[in-house]
């Protein structure tokens, strides 16, 4: 199954348009940040013809599309792949295998964004508290959707959030999806009752009623449609979480392409209709690209290891 995937993949691209591939189900945060990099490069002129082409390899929370693009292309100088902080989280705990952030080039990141915990519109916990208080009175009866298993980053927040609350996160139910757009669509069928996700997908989802988030895990509240919602810090809970959003290409892309990619990025990031795109897109400020992205990942994935390992979380 695997090599007919990489067939198809390596197929896909002799298409000649640009592409950028999100490793998860359509309707995350994953592809959201694909769909940005798509809608950006039209602000540009030089760029604004130019097709970006959108392909999902979903699959171990980034692990399917790393794997593919690491061992069947390469060298390709025209396909991007989305990341997040949840991807390189997997990294420091050795969820790809022996993958280290330097068997990729890191291009551009595009925006910041933050956890968030919500429940169906018509739920019956209005409050974090409220549902603080549902999971020590019979956490068993509350299914928490999250992207990846234990120790992704959606099962570490609501980990976090409810330690703070005396709860073992092992008494909880969690249930594993693929991607953002999985997570909403199971809560909205009721198979699970809560979404541990970021805000971005909670900006998506929020605007027609149907999703009530209880609160965003930022230092302070959020701008736009989230403005109402109250942190968890403010809520009793000292949580915060902060996630990058951007994009990576495989290891053996050529210099010049590499570099024609940053400058593309660089100069997408400075024009007032990219700011337009990543706001609405529920995205806030954050513009890393090439050496100063590459440092950043680094770092990123040698603290979130530390993390991991006091958890007992890395392999």
């Amino acid at each position: 199954m695997r090599a007919a995937f990489l067939v198809a993949i390596c197929v896909a691209s002799t298409a000649g348009a640009a592409e950028c591939i999100v490793p998860s189900k359509p309707g995350g945060a994953m592809d959201l940040t694909c769909k940005l990099v798509r809608d950006g490069l039209r602000q540009l002129p030089d760029t604004a013809q130019t097709p970006m082409r959108l392909s999902y390899a979903p699959g171990g929370i980034g692990a399917v599309a790393w794997h593919s693009l690491v061992s069947g292309r390469r060298g390709d100088g025209d396909t991007l792949v989305a990341f997040s902080g949840g991807s390189l989280l997997n990294l420091a705990q050795g969820k790809f295998g022996k993958a280290k952030p330097a068997d990729v080039r890191w291009v551009a990141a595009l925006g910041a964004d933050y956890g968030m915990i919500a429940v169906r519109g018509d739920s019956p916990y209005r409050t974090l508290a409220d549902l603080v208080a549902a999971l020590k009175r019979d956490p068993a009866k509350v299914l928490i959707g999250v992207s990846g298993t234990i120790g992704s980053q959606d099962w570490l927040k609501m980990a976090l959030l409810v330690r703070k609350a005396g709860i073992d996160p092992k008494v909880l139910r969690f249930v594993a999806l693929e991607g953002g757009g999985e997570d909403f669509t199971a809560m909205q069928a009721n198979y699970v009752q809560v979404v541990s996700g970021d805000a971005s997908e909670a900006h998506l989802m929020a605007a027609n009623g149907k999703v009530r988030v209880l609160a965003v895990l930022s230092e302070q509240r959020l701008p736009g449609e989230l403005a109402l919602v109250p942190t968890a810090r403010e809520q009793g809970y000292d949580v915060v979480w902060p996630t990058i959003r951007g994009v990576w290409m495989g290891p053996q892309t050529s210099d010049a392409d590499y570099q024609r990619w940053v400058r593309t990025f660089e100069r997408m990031a400075a024009t007032p209709g990219f700011a337009r795109l990543r706001t609405a897109a529920g995205l806030y400020p954050l513009t890393l690209t090439g050496p100063a992205l590459t440092d950043y990942v680094q770092k990123a994935v040698d603290d979130y290891g530390k993390r991991a390992s006091q958890l007992g979380l890395v392999r």
